[in-house]
């Protein structure tokens, strides 16, 4: 028995601990939630890896490429990248709101208050991007301090020469330690993934499912239609790459995203599908795919277009093309600080509606779903992630398409080549 489960693939495991932890829940109800502390075992383990996981390999990354224009260059495009994918994923939630109207017919004068955490403005969050004390990032997990700091630290150690040789074999053999780490927590995947399932379809039963189903059909449409059109078409046409080989690389990745409702804590599963799966260059994954788990939000811009609309549809206001516009630029902006964990979006949403007026009120009814809502944006973030390191690494050379292509397996003969390549 134990040798047939070890020759099932992970991603194979997950998907029928998803499938069969559905079941539960809906078949055993209320009792189902008792799973949740395995659930959160696993998510607090995930978790632990995040701080050092996004240090060590951001300042690996940023080591490998001693070329400081070509740092600039591969940032430049990842930022760009990020943007606009951002700014596509949100236009594309507006018009699926639109289209499906999902709010009329809903009242919302019943809703409770609730109180929201207010979002910081985009230039409080362009300063506080530089820490004050390193050490006081890394102990509040503030992802975007220890991104800043991780990349000056490379950035001083690529200066240092000769001198900072014993601080590059130091990360470089705590960044191949963090990703063998990674491979033991993952073993507990189906088991985490099993019970999270098992509480969320226990939690949010048949009467919230209904009542605001085409909230959530229509945040799961938009989902589907960006990463089809916008990512597959990415991939297609700017790649030039065949998109179902991409989408059967990082499925592990996507399910792992869709349980967890985390990008951050997915990190380090999305690295190892892009390097193992698809061929990317450790480097060009070490640098990019950190700074996507915070900045490239896609998922959390095209729910917060359905929601604008939800909202703006319920309490009868009409919205112009003005007030789209305002939406699509302040989501845009304000994805680069939205921190890549659960519930973050509602903090964001609350400022888009604040930016045309809208009711703060419709986020009290929009959080009773929230979290089902989060696992199809997160699933959008982490693919849109992979879909960039990708694209990156083709226009840098740093892709090795037999790999990509199935032709050979990934091995660390070849990581290192990968490495020299880099360097």
């Amino acid at each position: 028995m134990t040798t047939v489960w070890r020759n099932i693939p992970l991603w194979q495991k997950i998907v029928g601990a998803l499938i069969l932890g559905l079941i539960t829940g809906i078949v055993f109800g209320e009792s189902a939630q008792a799973l949740k502390p395995i659930g959160t075992l696993f998510i607090n383990l995930i978790k632990m890896l995040i701080v050092p996981l996004v240090f060590v390999t951001l300042v690996t990354g940023i080591i490998a490429m001693e070329d400081l224009k070509k740092m600039r260059r591969v940032g430049l495009k990842t930022f760009f990248i990020y943007l606009a994918t951002t700014a596509i994923a949100i236009a594309i939630g507006l018009t699926v709101g639109i289209v499906l109207e999902p709010g009329v017919g809903v009242s919302l004068e019943a809703a409770s208050t609730m109180t929201v955490k207010e979002a910081p403005t985009l230039i409080d969050t362009l300063l506080n991007i530089i820490t004050k004390n390193p050490f006081s990032s890394f102990a509040n997990g503030n992802v975007l301090q220890i991104i800043f700091f991780a990349i000056i630290l490379g950035i001083s150690i690529n200066l240092s020469g000769e001198k900072g040789e014993p601080a590059k074999k130091f990360f470089n053999s705590m960044s191949e330690a963090m990703y063998k780490m990674t491979e033991i927590v993952m073993e507990f995947a189906p088991f985490g993934v099993y019970a999270l399932m098992a509480w969320v379809s226990a939690s949010y039963g048949a009467d919230v499912l209904l009542s605001l189903g085409k909230v959530i059909f229509g945040v799961y449409i938009a989902a589907i239609i960006h990463i089809l059109f916008t990512i597959g078409g990415g991939i297609s046409f700017i790649g030039k790459l065949n998109p179902i080989r991409f989408f059967k690389g990082i499925v592990t990745a996507q399910t792992v995203a869709f349980t967890s409702t985390s990008s951050s804590g997915t990190l380090p599963v999305t690295t190892q599908n892009t390097t193992k799966n698809l061929g990317v260059s450790k480097p060009v994954a070490s640098f990019v795919l950190p700074l996507g788990a915070t900045i490239n939000m896609d998922g959390t811009a095209l729910y917060q277009g359905v929601c604008a609309m939800f909202v703006a549809q319920a309490f009868g206001i009409e919205l112009g093309m003005e007030e789209f516009m305002v939406i699509i630029l302040t989501s845009t902006l304000a994805s680069i600080g939205t921190a890549g964990v659960p519930g973050a979006g509602l903090i964001m949403l609350t400022l888009v509606l604040t930016s045309v007026g809208l009711p703060i009120e419709g986020v009290a009814i929009i959080a009773g779903i929230d979290r089902i809502l989060d696992m199809a944006r997160t699933t959008v973030n982490v693919t849109g992630d992979a879909m960039t390191s990708l694209l990156i690494a083709k226009s840098e050379n740093e892709l090795d398409e037999d790999i990509y292509n199935g032709h050979k397996e990934y091995s660390e003969e070849i990581e290192e080549l990968q490495v020299q390549k880099a360097v």
